[in-house]
């Protein structure tokens, strides 16, 4: 059975930092591509980085240079390092996994606010 399982989310001050971690189940982790995606406040679920089985990265505009995604295959662990973190941050960090078939699951997501 598939499984993600995110943590580290919180509370922070703008400008703080905070570093998401998913750990896999299931899944021969480095066959597939990882993303992280978020659901702020009134609005849609969002992509916010990719990492491929290829190791490459690919970010939201948004969040470029500010966050970094990345990933230990040995451990079955995405990562996800946020810094400078700004209010509109805010939001619900989810998880996901697409496998070389194109089938994908998601965790259940972790809560982010960035409020003074």
């Amino acid at each position: 059975q598939v499984q993600f399982k995110e943590s580290g989310g919180g509370l922070v001050q703008p400008g703080g930092s905070l570093r998401l971690s998913c750990v896999a189940s299931g899944i021969i982790f480095r066959a597939y591509v990882m993303n992280w995606y978020r659901q702020t406040p009134g609005n849609e679920r969002e992509l916010v980085a990719t990492s491929t089985r290829g190791l490459s990265t690919n970010y939201a505009d948004s969040v470029k240079g500010r966050f970094a995604i990345s990933r230990d295959n040995d451990k079955n662990t995405l990562y996800l390092q946020m810094n400078n973190l700004k209010p509109e941050d805010t939001g619900v960090y989810y998880c996901n996994g697409i496998s070389p078939a194109n089938i994908d699951a998601w965790g259940q997501g972790t809560q982010v606010t960035v409020s003074s």
